[in-house]
């Protein structure tokens, strides 16, 4: 089924994609620090949510947004030549393992993602959903070794995945030289446990700056929400 959304400054049509768009999708773009100038990737775009999001905040020069299933990737350009920013952004249809060693190292500013994150379990029927979903074609070793190899020395990647799975890549960036800069946990009210974590991944080591977000205060959005996501969501 065709679905189409529509957000203040571009529409998105998820047609035949894997993952349709989520408020994690949502949380990641708008919470991202990324730079204002340079080289932007988007891993696994699905329909191109993260690279058109990343293009509305920011005056970089390019953003390539790569995708490895034919019909999300056909979906990511077609929302991308709808855009205001078409010139700004390209979508590759390749496998990220694959792209990432034909780019010279250390030449990509910022890097924004919204992973596989299920490592086991009963995988969706239709073959691009489960990739989108679970690990087995993208592991979480394989993701940092991307990250270590793409971003400059002053550059930052932005991951969201459940707060169990994050933590645990929180721990296993070290060994790759990449170190939590900002993390941001996630619940959607304030009597539920926390069930995403937003995640800045540098290269440099520091002390890692906390947050948390809640996204429901009674039967409305959070102030701290709206505030986020105003600039995308139409009734923010």
């Amino acid at each position: 089924m065709s679905r189409s959304f529509s957000f203040k400054k571009f529409t998105i049509n998820d047609h035949g994609c894997g993952m349709p768009i989520s408020t994690d999708g949502v949380l990641l773009g708008a919470w991202a620090t990324l730079p204002q100038q340079g080289h932007i990737v988007d891993i696994g775009t699905g329909s191109g949510l993260l690279a058109l999001m990343a293009a509305q905040r920011t005056q970089a020069t390019t953003i390539t947004a790569i995708e490895l299933d034919s019909t999300a990737a056909t979906a990511a350009t077609a929302n991308f030549e709808s855009s205001p920013w078409q010139p700004r952004l390209v979508c590759v249809e390749d496998d990220i393992t694959n792209w990432y060693q034909r780019i010279p190292p250390a030449s990509i500013n910022g890097i924004i993602c919204n992973p596989p994150y299920f490592n086991a379990g009963q995988q969706a029927q239709q073959q691009h959903r489960a990739t989108a979903r679970h690990t087995d074609t993208f592991s979480h070793q394989q993701l940092l070794a991307t990250i270590r190899h793409l971003l400059t020395a002053d550059g930052s990647a932005n991951i969201i995945l459940p707060t169990y799975e994050g933590q645990q890549l929180i721990t296993q960036a070290q060994a790759y030289g990449l170190y939590c800069h900002r993390r941001c946990d996630v619940r959607t009210t304030e009597h539920k446990p926390i069930m995403r974590t937003l995640i800045q991944l540098t290269k440099n080591c520091s002390v890692t700056e906390q947050q948390q977000l809640c996204i429901h205060t009674g039967n409305s959005y959070s102030t701290d929400f709206i505030a986020l996501t105003k600039d995308f969501y139409l009734k923010m």
